[in-house]
């Protein structure tokens, strides 16, 4: 099941979702296999330190985080990928690396990849590794109102995600 701040805050807002149950899968290319879902539509987020605060990055499940790209185009100067240790006390309602996409729930900065915008819909998990949920593009950015950066680049296959 969502977790509980994301059901209700998408209930408020009467956003129309799909919610798609799967095997248990721990990476991002796991899930969008295990889901069918394309990988290009499936979003991961990617828990990052930016000058120090907890912040999301929001990208397809088959590229990674270039983090001087980031810095760059995001105008930052500090960011580094962020341990689970750091980030798993923000959410206590999800499995640990199945957050949600949904940075302003939090109080955190969301940066979403340019390449994910692309996507008429998006998948994401929803706190859990056995399902996800899937929504307009369109109205994921009205409700999280992100930071549209280009940031990322496509993982090869065979390589470790991260």
């Amino acid at each position: 099941m969502p977790i509980k701040r994301l059901k209700k805050y998408l209930k408020e807002n009467k956003v129309k979702y799909v919610s798609i149950k799967h095997s248990p899968a721990y990476t991002a290319q796991e899930i969008a296999a295990a889901a069918h879902v394309p990988g290009k539509a499936l979003a991961k987020t990617v828990m990052v330190k930016v000058e120090g605060k907890m912040a999301m990055c929001v990208l397809p499940a088959s590229y990674k985080v270039d983090f001087a790209e980031l810095k760059e185009a995001a105008g930052i100067k500090d960011c580094e990928l962020a341990s689970e240790k750091e980030f798993q006390e923000f959410f206590p309602e999800s499995e640990l690396g199945a957050m949600p996409p949904f940075g302003n729930l939090y109080d955190m900065d969301t940066y979403v990849a340019e390449s994910l915008t692309e996507n008429e819909e998006i998948a994401f998990n929803a706190g859990s590794h056995k399902k996800l949920l899937k929504m307009d593009y369109a109205t994921y950015a009205s409700l999280v109102q992100p930071k549209i950066v280009k940031f990322s680049f496509k993982e090869l296959p065979g390589k470790e995600e991260g």
